[in-house]
């Protein structure tokens, strides 16, 4: 496949540091978005790409990210969502029900900002000349297993995430006529960043709950998923489980 012009929001560490250096390596133009200045443009430098600063919730910052990856010909083709909170509290708590700005935070970046990310990436598309069978240009976004399998505490998180899953078909369905894909991609247990400070025995306890193969995610297989569903135009419409088979225990 000819190089073409991707950004990534949340490129800066994890699965969107993973999915920046397989879209590079795999010959795009690779634009890493996120806040953290310092480790994104470490990213940028040794992918080849540039790194601008960005705020999933800001209309302006997403604008002026996405804009910046569009340029220098062929226009913006690829976007990868990986930006996202962890977020964790049972609904009534010790001292009364759960706060609703845990809610607000939550939900606002991993759902509210996918939808922010997805409306002008897809914007700047639309606009895109057609290339093999029509395509202007794809959106990945990340949701988790936990849209469907949501653990105790993990309601604002879960909500979120399944609000991901809920967008996808629907918004692959109105942007179909431009020749927009959209795609998301939900991963189960993955050794990301968070995971990483957990003790080692934790993290292969962890690993061990996965039915094959009995272990944690590498973000390279996040990744490589990614470039795939950019490689292949008949992935659209559809949330693609990775999580070698688990499905999550209510706790």
């Amino acid at each position: 496949m000819k190089s073409q012009n991707a950004i990534v929001f949340g490129g800066a560490s994890g699965l969107g540091e993973a999915s920046a250096r397989k879209l590079a390596a795999a010959g795009h133009n690779v634009t890493v978005a996120d806040l953290n200045e310092e480790k994104g443009s470490i990213v940028a430098q040794e992918t080849g790409g540039t790194f601008v600063q960005a705020d999933v919730t800001d209309e302006d910052s997403v604008k002026a990210a996405v804009a910046s990856a569009a340029e220098g010909g062929g226009g913006l083709r690829i976007c990868v969502n990986c930006a996202g909170v962890g977020a964790a509290g049972r609904i009534v708590q010790k001292d009364g029900a759960a706060p609703m700005a845990g809610y607000d935070w939550a939900i606002g970046i991993n759902l509210m900002g996918t939808i922010n990310v997805l409306r002008l990436a897809a914007e700047v598309m639309v606009g895109n000349e057609p290339g093999d069978d029509g395509q202007r240009g794809v959106c990945i976004n990340t949701a988790s297993i936990a849209a469907y399998d949501g653990q105790i505490g993990q309601t604002a998180y879960a909500a979120g995430k399944a609000g991901v899953v809920g967008l996808t078909l629907p918004a692959a369905r109105d942007l179909a006529r431009h020749g927009v894909r959209v795609m998301t991609i939900a991963p189960g247990l993955f050794d990301t960043p968070l995971l990483a400070l957990l003790p080692e025995p934790a993290r292969k306890a962890l690993g061990d709950n996965v039915p094959f193969p009995q272990r944690l995610g590498q973000p390279d297989e996040f990744g490589d998923l990614a470039v795939h569903i950019v490689e292949n135009v008949m992935l659209n419409g559809e949330v693609i489980r990775l999580d070698g088979a688990l499905r999550m225990a209510p706790k």
